[in-house]
Parts: C-alpha cells; sequence; structure tokens
C-alpha cells in the first residue's frame, strides 16, 4: 500500500512548550488536508534545543517530562486524534531516577505507537545515553528513529535497517555550526532578520556548504546504501542564539528528493511512499549480497567512544 508521510520545519521557541505544540498542530493540520497520515518534526521540536546547553541538571529536570504520562506527550496524542494520523516529534524525557534523556516519540490516537532515546546526544552533559535500536509498526511499514549525529554513525543507520526497518525517521537540528569541514560555519542571524527583504542573501548561505551542500554529501547516501526511506526533518530560523536552514526533506530508496521544505520559514511537505521502490533499490540487492563471516569480527572488535562537537567548543562550552 501506499502511504503519504509529511515532514516539517518550523522556528520553535526555547523552552516555549506550549507554542511549539500550538505551531505543531497548526503544520499538522496543513499536512492532513494535503491527505498526510503521519507527519514528523525535528529534534526537540517540543521544548527547544540548543538553550539546554546552557542549563544545570535541576533546569533540565524542570523542563523535561515523563513520557508517555507527561502533558506534552498527552497533548502531541491530542493533536493525532483530532486529525486522524501519526505524529513525531521531540523533547527532552526525564524518568523516575531523575535520568535525562533526549527523546523523540511517535503517537497516534490510541496512544504512544513508538519511544527512542538518542543514542549520541552532546547537548547537555546530564543526557543518559540511548542504549537499543527502536523498530516499529506503522500503517503497514517497519519503522526507525535515528536523532541527528546518531545518522552520523553509518553502523546506526545499517543495524535500524537490518533490524527491518523501511521508513527511518531522521530528526535533527543541524547544519550552520562551525565544523573542520571547508566552508562550515554560522550563519549571521541578521540575514534571517532582512530575509523578506533580501532573500537570496539568506539562501546562498542555506544552500551553501554551512547547509544544504554539506547535507547533500551524506544524507542521500544513508537512503541509496539501505535501500530505506529517509524523512529529515530539520528546526529552521533562530535556535537560541544560532541560525538553521531547514531543507526538512524526504528522500526515496534510490537516493532521490521526493519532496522538499524550501520556504524561508514554517513549512510542511508531503510525498508518498511506495513498498515497491524498497526492493527496486540498488540498496536492497546489496544487503541481499552481504557477507558477514568477513567482516563481524571487525565491526565487533572492541572500540572506546569518543564523540567531537568541534561547534560546542566554538561556542564557548
Amino acid at each position: 500500500m501506499n502511504l503519504k508521510i509529511a515532514t516539517a520545519q518550523f522556528e520553535h521557541q526555547s523552552g516555549d512548550k506550549a507554542y511549539n505544540l500550538q505551531t505543531i498542530r497548526r503544520l499538522t493540520a496543513e499536512a492532513a488536508a494535503q491527505g498526510a497520515k503521519v507527519v514528523a518534526f525535528h529534534e526537540c521540536s517540543i521544548t527547544g534545543y540548543t538553550f539546554a546547553r546552557h542549563l544545570s541538571k535541576e533546569q533540565m529536570l524542570d523542563l523535561a517530562e515523563f513520557v508517555p504520562n507527561g502533558p506534552s506527550t498527552q497533548a502531541l496524542q491530542a493533536i493525532a486524534a483530532e486529525f486522524d494520523v501519526a505524529i513525531l516529534a521531540g523533547l527532552f524525557e526525564k524518568d523516575e531516577e531523575d535520568r535525562l534523556f533526549k527523546t523523540y516519540v511517535c503517537v497516534d490516537k490510541n496512544g504512544l505507537v513508538a519511544k527512542y532515546h538518542k543514542l549520541h546526544p552532546f547537548i547537555n552533559p546530564h543526557l543518559t545515553q540511548g542504549s537499543n535500536y527502536v523498530v516499529f509498526d506503522l500503517y503497514g511499514y517497519k519503522c526507525g528513529i535515528l536523532i541527528c549525529y546518531d545518522n552520523n554513525v553509518i553502523e546506526n543507520v545499517r543495524a535500524t535497517t537490518l533490524l527491518g526497518a523501511e521508513i527511518i525517521f531522521m530528526p535533527h537540528v543541524t547544519m550552520c555550526t562551525p565544523s573542520t569541514r571547508p566552508g562550515a560555519g554560522f550563519v549571521d542571524p541578521v540575514l534571517w532578520q532582512n530575509r523578506e527583504a533580501d532573500p537570496t542573501s539568506l539562501r546562498l548561505e542555506f544552500d551553501g556548504m554551512k547547509g544544504r551542500s554539506w547535507l547533500m554529501k551524506w544524507l542521500p547516501a544513508r537512503a541509496y546504501d539501505n535501500g530505506i526511506y529517509a524523512i529529515f526533518s530539520n528546526a529552521i530560523g533562530m535556535d537560541d542564539d544560532q541560525l538553521k536552514n531547514g531543507c526538512s526533506m524526504i528522500i526515496d530508496p534510490f537516493g532521490d528528493i521526493l519532496s522538499e521544505c524550501r520556504k524561508l520559514g514554517d513549512d510542511v511537505t508531503v510525498a508518498t511512499i511506495t513498498r515497491e521502490k524498497l526492493q527496486q533499490a540498488g540498496g536492497y540487492r546489496y544487503k541481499q549480497a552481504r557477507r558477514p563471516a568477513l567482516y563481524t569480527d571487525i565491526i565487533t572488535q572492541a572500540h572506546e567512544s569518543n564523540q567531537q562537537v568541534v561547534w560546542l567548543q566554538d561556542a564557548g562550552k
């Protein structure tokens, strides 16, 4: 069966859950009107993201919520029920032991469908690493979730695919940050403030090596190599003191962009998922041709994880 999925982008407000949930509702309504049965939002779309780098553990615990019984997850479920869709969105979660997680949930009218903890969190030192992959059923398709940095460790995408995922939701708050790669860097917020009078200057920054051109180096490859649909959701506009460029998009198993948000502002885009492509694409054949005996010992050899995030250091952390 075919399935219409929407991915969205919007300028969230740091710590303002009511505003962010209101925006999620508005964009969900737009997506549902276009026939979407699934609507995906970006990492920490409910709570806000980069401002959390400044928060103490006590402040993080005040911001975080229980899942699924916290008010934000319940509000998200109410929106899903109102429009009879599944919604995926992100927030900070706490548990009964005061552990903190970067969480992404999928809800529908019946409640929580899936919950995932980011494997490689870094925005706040009090966050606990996730320890499990997640694969779940959604409208007849097997789906997985990998949050932002998780997708840059290619083993995570392959492992989620080998567990059966045909669609992987990839929520981000990314791009327009410094890095050791050529052309990377922050984008001047003045360009965002002046976007209506001068969209060209902003678009050049957003689409160049600080933004979309970098994304195109690796995101289509994740879909192509694994023969899966990649649902990429990203924030746009000011995220605390940093500017993000959106470009939320849906990529098919051939690595082709089916649909993309191109507004310099809040936006939603819808694409049709078809089962035929999952077996027509090269990634399906490559998975069948694997010879695990050649590299099982190599891939599973002992390794100490060392995660470096250059832009946090450059931002004064």
